[in-house]
């Protein structure tokens, strides 16, 4: 699995997860804002970034879990941070909640704990193997331009050079391995972890733009299912809370590292 690793092994670790067409390189900010306090390890999740070509259990959320430990094995990391973006922190919320030996908090940014039927399931898999077949289809182009175009990311479209730096990165992505992904990874493959949520045993923060009504009922029933969860809302952004608002976002990420890793220890 591709990682980018930055700072001190004697500091706490922070473990970073990015969403569906990013890749390591979408935390350089975020590191660069915690890497002074804390051992930075952003990973390149199956069929992104570097981690191309893998066995098709890779591009599964369990495959990819114990992906993620091999690598906290590797580094000789006990346990973790998690902080994970959309597809990122499904993942992250699936680690504390089947690894939570390897988990020390959770950060959550407009992320999911997955949909609570088969048949909301069953059709999430349709929606996303049609995107898988129009990515393995050709124009790429297209496929990036109409995936900006979903309501859910009108916020981050308001600002046009936002945007098109946005689009000019997801570019780098192999469409066939994003199609795998799609496939292994989506919303309708996951289970739900609904259920599960009141078992978590690390402090958690929901973290969802104010604009993004979806995600805003996500948090605040997260918030309601589990005593562990804490909902926090950024005014004026969307889904893609740190791209649109990075300044509110790390305030928002380094208050929790300072509550639940600096002022609390490992506890």
């Amino acid at each position: 699995m591709g990682r980018s690793i930055t700072g001190s092994p004697d500091d706490p670790a922070v473990l970073l997860l990015h969403g569906f067409m990013g890749s390591s390189a979408d935390w350089q900010d975020v590191v660069e804002g915690i890497e002074d306090r804390t051992l930075c390890l952003a990973l390149d999740l199956p069929g992104h970034g570097v981690s191309l070509g893998l066995a098709p259990d890779a591009y599964t959320i369990e495959g990819s879990a114990q992906a993620v430990v091999h690598v906290l094995d590797e580094l000789e990391v006990e346990r973790a941070v998690i902080v994970g973006y959309s597809m990122g922190g499904r993942l992250g919320l699936y680690q504390a909640l089947r690894y939570p030996e390897r988990c020390a908090g959770l950060f959550l940014e407009s992320a999911s704990p997955g949909l609570g039927t088969e048949e909301e399931r069953a059709a999430r898999r349709q929606m996303d193997e049609d995107k898988a077949r129009r990515l393995e289809s050709g124009d790429f182009g297209a496929f990036l331009q109409d995936w900006y175009r979903q309501p859910l990311f009108a916020p981050l479209a308001r600002d046009g050079e936002l945007l098109r730096r946005t689009v000019e990165a997801r570019r780098y992505n192999n469409p066939a391995e994003l199609a795998r992904s799609l496939r292994g990874m989506g919303t309708g493959c996951q289970p739900s972890l609904w259920n599960e949520l009141p078992r978590l045993r690390v402090p958690a923060l929901a973290l969802a733009g104010e604009l993004d009504e979806k995600f805003v009922g996500i948090a605040s029933r997260m918030s309601l299912v589990s005593s562990g969860v804490r909902m926090e809302l950024v005014p004026d952004a969307g889904h893609n809370v740190r791209a649109e608002k990075p300044g509110d976002y790390l305030a928002a990420l380094t208050g929790f590292l300072d509550r639940t890793t600096f002022r609390a220890g490992w506890g």
